[in-house]
């Protein structure tokens, strides 16, 4: 079997951690092409793994020897860049949130549809050990309908781990579009949706920036959201999580509690009514701390799906109404209101 011939635009922190040793790592991939605007970021892994240097996407782009890219670039860049690279016939993993705007996020659907390839989206939160077993145990039913819920992903901060650090691409609202919302918000947003199975339909937010100094996007979310089932919950972003990360998730629901990420050893805790509880040791949620760079299967799956021509695990479709749901928390603060979501936009 002929090898996938991959490209990463974007030579940062999430190429070098997650998606450059994950595609290194499968049989089924060859690594052809690197390019950052900034040679020096993209050289060491051509020297690596073998492969191209380039300084401008397009330019990679017009190989038609490369089958595949990432897409781990500014956020703002994410929806011109896939779709150039949908047309030209290139498979597409793009990092979230997907793009800036419900409208970008429809026409890179609508560039990988026309031109027959893949595009899936980096919400890599689905894939993670204790998340599918917590997915598992609620459709089993035992647990019965999730009432209310609560999940929060906050760190110190990208500047303790993206490759600009301090005053990077992140803080700044031209390139990064939002700040902890984008970075971490959207992920939980996604999370809670493919958890529950059921769509966002109101959000409140309450947005701000209250510690980091020389940025102009937010640092802390603080979101409600009721599902079109009927659940209610919070959902909290923070670049203020000092000293150690949350990544955390506790489901109420009608025959007791689970909780998610919790507990370092256990890492899905069920709490019944009747008094008993179950505890389950299956790996940890990868993170951005030392020690934390575990495997994400995000380009494994990815990878899978154009080998097999089964629709990506996480597509086009699913990251646009992730995006929604952020793009409807920007509008409440912006505005000070509950923001409804249109059955359009939930599809």
């Amino acid at each position: 079997m002929a090898k996938i011939r991959v490209g990463v635009i974007g030579c940062g922190s999430i190429a070098k951690y997650r998606h450059i040793p994950e595609y290194a790592e499968n049989p089924h991939v060859e690594l052809v092409a690197f390019c950052d605007v900034v040679e020096e970021r993209a050289k060491p892994f051509a020297d690596q793994y073998g492969g191209k240097v380039y300084t401008d996407y397009q330019e990679l782009l017009k190989d038609d020897a490369i089958d595949a890219v990432s897409v781990c670039t500014p956020n703002v860049e994410h929806g011109p860049m896939t779709i150039a690279a949908a047309r030209a016939g290139k498979h597409v993993l793009c990092e979230k949130p997907m793009a800036t705007s419900g409208e970008e996020a429809q026409a890179m659907i609508d560039a990988a549809r026309e031109n027959g390839v893949v595009l899936m989206i980096g919400h890599n939160q689905r894939l993670m050990p204790p998340h599918v077993k917590a997915k598992e145990i609620l459709e089993s039913g035992r647990l019965g309908k999730v009432l209310t819920f609560r999940t929060t992903f906050g760190h110190g901060g990208p500047e303790q781990w993206s490759a600009e650090g301090k005053g990077g691409w992140f803080f700044r609202k031209e390139r990064a579009f939002v700040g902890a919302m984008g970075d971490l918000g959207v992920h939980k947003a996604d999370l809670i949706r493919w958890l529950l199975q059921d769509e966002i339909v109101e959000v409140g937010a309450l947005v701000d920036t209250l510690h980091k100094e020389e940025t102009d996007v937010d640092d802390n979310a603080v979101i409600i959201l009721r599902t079109r089932g009927g659940a209610i919950g919070t959902m909290e972003a923070s670049w203020t999580h000092y000293p150690n990360e949350d990544n955390s998730t506790i489901l109420h629901c009608e025959n007791g509690t689970m909780k998610i990420g919790v507990d370092p050893v256990d890492q899905v805790i069920v709490e019944l009514r009747d008094g008993t509880v179950e505890r389950y040791q299956v790996g940890a949620i990868a993170t951005n701390e030392e020690g934390g760079q575990t495997k994400s299967g995000v380009i494994d799956a990815f990878v899978h799906s154009i080998l097999s021509g089964e629709p990506p695990l996480i597509s086009g479709e699913e990251g646009k109404k992730s995006l929604e749901v952020i793009l409807a928390a920007i509008r409440s603060a912006e505005e000070k209101r509950i923001v409804q979501l249109q059955p359009t936009q939930v599809g």
